[in-house]
């Protein structure tokens, strides 16, 4: 097998569509879940209605079929969804990773 790449496990918490056959890390870690995510974020006072048509354009792009073929060839999934489940996206990620930081004792350098 010299100079192949073997997959063991995919972080993310379900399997991916590109590999579907690999497992993830939470099948044999129960609970652990490492992905990576993009969002577009706009200052906090933008009136409501810019932020939903925005939303809504944003989520039209997510569902085409060329940015979906797109985001797969760079093994991406898109996740659209409203404004107010993005910010709990980031209000979970920055709990779990602030729980890591304090665990692990991690200091600014």
């Amino acid at each position: 097998m010299a100079g192949r790449l073997l997959a063991l496990a995919v972080t993310t918490a379900t399997r991916s569509d590109a590999l579907p056959d690999i497992p993830t890390v939470g099948e044999f870690l129960p609970g652990y879940e490492v992905s990576n995510w993009y969002g577009l974020g706009i200052p906090w006072a933008t009136p409501a209605e810019i932020v939903d048509q925005l939303n809504k354009e944003v989520n039209a792009a997510l569902d085409d079929p060329k940015m979906k073929a797109r985001l797969a060839d760079l093994g991406g999934t898109p996740l659209p969804g409203s404004p107010a489940q993005f910010g709990k996206l980031i209000a979970d990620e920055t709990e779990k990773w602030g729980r890591v930081i304090k665990t692990s004792n991690i200091k600014p350098e």
